[in-house]
């Protein structure tokens, strides 16, 4: 499996997850939107609760030169960790709503 299909697979599979139960919730569509093409992943979530409209984005994934830039992440386990259980190291991941410089002291990739 060549690299780019390998960071899409762990993207989606890390993302599919949060539209299943129990995160999943009953008024409230949690959908994907994938564009391959371009590399670019969203998770948000959609409907309706206390007669109040929800729309919101839960995560954003980018995947530029070879990385997973995580742009945006308001999920509960954080997607970085569910990405390293669908086999990425922490090197191929960048912590992109981090500052450069939060990001140098973490174990992620920088950029």
């Amino acid at each position: 499996m060549d690299k780019l299909n390998k960071l899409t697979e762990a993207v989606e599979k890390a993302l599919l997850k949060y539209t299943e139960p129990p995160f999943a919730e009953e008024k409230i569509e949690t959908e994907v939107a994938f564009d391959r093409e371009r590399n670019r992943f969203l998770l948000v979530e959609v409907g309706w609760e206390n007669n109040t409209r929800v729309h919101h984005t839960i995560a954003h994934l980018d995947i530029i030169n070879g990385k997973v830039w995580i742009q945006l992440d308001k999920t509960p386990n954080g997607i970085a960790n569910d990405l390293i259980d669908n086999g990425l190291s922490k090197g191929e991941i960048v912590l992109g709503f981090r500052s450069e410089t939060l990001r140098k002291m973490s174990e992620f990739a920088l950029f």
